[in-house]
């Protein structure tokens, strides 16, 4: 489900998706919605509640590492998945659970 809204996300985000739900302020590009979509399966995987804890400490872990929020953000798991399939239009059928361990380590994503 999407929802267009004029507060939410905060700053200048483009989307979030808050327990399948995604909030914008703009109409999204379908490769857009379809990096959200990707983040919808991953919190379905983890029950929700498990990949927001899982988000936020590996955001802590990497922003340690790099120094950098914009650069922890990027190489977080789940965003690494969402970046790398965002263009791949069979992604949702074809992904596989749990995909997102795959990308818990590998080149670092600078995508800014």
């Amino acid at each position: 489900m999407v929802i267009n809204n004029k507060i939410i996300p905060f700053g200048k985000f483009k989307a979030i998706n808050l327990c399948g739900i995604i909030f914008t302020k703009m109409t999204l590009s379908s490769i857009e919605l379809r990096h959200e979509k990707i983040h919808s399966k991953q919190a379905i995987e983890l029950l929700v509640v498990g990949f927001y804890l899982w988000y936020m400490i590996e955001w802590g872990i990497r922003l340690l590492k790099y120094r950098n929020s914009r650069v922890a953000y990027f190489n977080i798991c789940f965003e690494r998945e969402a970046y790398v399939n965002q263009k791949k239009k069979d992604y949702e059928t074809t992904r596989k659970h749990f995909s997102f361990l795959k990308y818990m380590t590998g080149p670092e994503l600078n995508l800014w």
